[in-house]
């Protein structure tokens, strides 16, 4: 829709923020950690060890900090053992909100994220309150100069992938789950720079706010996202673009 912002649209263009206010390493340190138990310290054997370099690469995290975070995660080095929780609820104005996690106190982490939502005129739901209303997607972040649209659209679509999108200054492509690491290894083998890769949950219906409760919407989800054990907030909010610059200031 012109004039309107998706909430997924809004969260992409806050990873600058993120990585300036020093969020984005912890989040990406916490990924790499899981990613590695999960599935091994093997790069080319564990796609989503895979994507987790890659975005660490990125955000230009030193590789020794790489290294180090898949280490503690095979077990090479101590660390901590995270486990995965994901938190749902609603936001003003009916809002459906996903929060991944990555924690190592569970009972830590639970009532923090009910207080947030308490607090911001939110409730916390039960599990597969709103889970429903999200798919999951592979999606890929490509900067402008990495590629052209018509390479690719010939080597992602004939990968795989479902669509092609312009936001700012990159490509945004979208797969299903299934066909994420196809479509990036056929990217890659094509010489394109993939500056993220990874899955995202999108909405299948979004509500629009403004006003009010657009700008406690947008607070809850900023408090949400700044907690310390959230990786991933998913929202599907939509806001008109005027009203999004006047809720953030």
């Amino acid at each position: 829709m012109s004039g309107h912002s998706k909430w997924s649209t809004i969260k992409h263009k806050k990873a600058a923020q993120d990585a300036k206010r020093g969020k984005l390493f912890t989040k990406l340190i916490k990924e790499l950690t899981v990613a590695a138990k999960l599935g091994g310290g093997d790069i080319d054997g564990n796609p989503r060890l895979r994507s987790a370099v890659a975005s660490a690469r990125a955000a230009n995290m030193p590789a020794d900090n790489v290294k180090r975070a898949i280490k503690k995660g095979t077990g090479e080095l101590p660390g901590v053992s995270y486990e995965e929780v994901t938190y749902e609820g609603y936001g003003p104005g009916g809002v459906a909100i996903l929060i991944e996690t990555l924690t190592d106190n569970r009972m830590r982490t639970t009532p923090e994220i009910r207080h947030l939502f308490t607090k911001h005129n939110g409730n916390m739901g039960e599990p597969n309150s709103v889970a429903w209303m999200f798919q999951k997607r592979g999606r890929l972040s490509i900067p402008f100069g990495s590629a052209t649209e018509e390479t690719l659209l010939e080597v992602a679509l004939e990968a795989g992938a479902d669509d092609l999108e312009q936001q700012d200054r990159e490509f945004l492509v979208s797969t299903r789950p299934e066909a994420l690491h196809s479509v990036q290894e056929a990217l890659e083998a094509a010489g394109v720079t993939i500056s993220e890769a990874g899955m995202v949950m999108d909405p299948q219906n979004t509500v629009t706010l403004e006003g009010q409760k657009a700008a406690q919407c947008l607070k809850l989800l900023e408090v949400l996202e700044d907690q310390d054990d959230a990786q991933n907030v998913w929202a599907n909010l939509e806001i008109d673009t005027g009203e999004l610059e006047t809720s953030t200031g």
